[in-house]
């Protein structure tokens, strides 16, 4: 009697061990797959970011107005990075690289000064630029406005086609992963078909049947979801020893986001799977529970 309560018992703990194991390794897919994507939207904002714009000043303006300028736009929603730069410094760098002075030749700093500014991400496209430029017009301090064009839409369009790429592939590896999921749960719940059949003979409800193996599927999605955590958290601690600067990249939100998405994808495609594979076997009778 008491050895076949412990081969239950293990029958029952190693098929939560096969579930588990394989629910986690779709997770960790699952995972990889949302670290790549959470990366490459914060690798388009870093690109977007660092694309210049270049403001020419107008030869009549002072410093203290160039500064002035500058403190007016650093407080534009739109400004990410704003500096200052006086054409007596843009002369003495122009000095050092050519090895003479043009103002000897010229009688006067043929440079004008210049305020550089990098855009946020959400700003940094052709629609936003256009507003914007129209803003800066309106200045009459500002002789000239110059920026990358072309780069710019080039930035935008390969982000876009990055993106799209980026979701079919989260579409096609979820369902993938469900469907690996829901076969491995479906797997675990045949073994119990004739027992559950028996159960439906003695008057018990479905609602009763199913119950404690929606238990056993929160289980399963909790423990697969922090295996999933953990095999993850070594392979970022591998990555950051090996690279430093990712974790520029990879960003403490990143990781909290992509844990989160990890416990509630593992909750809800074991608990949802689970409770489809029960009521499969729950509707069956039992001439076609010798079938399958």
């Amino acid at each position: 009697m008491s050895s076949n309560i412990l081969s239950k018992g293990r029958k029952g703990g190693m098929q939560i061990a096969t579930l588990c194991m394989s629910t986690t390794m779709v997770l960790v897919l699952v995972g990889m797959i949302a670290f790549f994507v959470l990366i490459a939207r914060n690798v388009s904002d870093s690109v977007k970011e660092n694309l210049t714009v270049t403001l020419l000043l107008s030869d009549s303006i002072s410093q203290n107005q160039g500064h002035e300028l500058t403190r007016t736009l650093y407080h534009r929603p739109y400004t990410h990075f704003i500096d200052y730069v006086g054409n007596k410094e843009i002369l003495r760098d122009e000095t050092k690289q050519l090895g003479m002075d043009p103002s000897e030749f010229l009688d006067e700093n043929p440079f004008s000064s210049t305020i550089e500014l990098t855009l946020k991400a959400d700003y940094a496209n052709e629609d936003s630029l256009k507003w914007i430029e129209k803003e800066w017009k309106k200045e009459k301090a500002i002789m000239d406005i110059t920026y990358q064009k072309d780069l710019i839409k080039t930035v935008n369009d390969n982000i876009r086609r990055i993106s799209i790429v980026l979701l079919v592939l989260v579409v096609v590896f979820l369902l993938i992963s469900i469907s690996l999921i829901n076969n491995t749960i479906r797997l675990g719940v045949y073994a119990h078909r004739f027992k559950m059949h028996t159960m439906k003979l003695v008057g018990a409800s479905y609602g009763f049947i199913r119950r404690p193996f929606m238990w056993r599927m929160l289980l399963v999605g909790v423990l697969s979801s922090i295996f999933a955590c953990i095999l993850l958290s070594g392979g970022l601690y591998a990555l950051f020893s090996f690279e430093p600067e990712t974790q520029e990249i990879i960003t403490p939100d990143i990781m909290i986001m992509v844990a989160v998405a990890i416990l509630v994808l593992g909750l809800i495609i074991s608990l949802v799977c689970g409770f489809f594979s029960v009521n499969r076997f729950l509707r069956m009778k039992a001439g076609d529970l010798y079938k399958i």
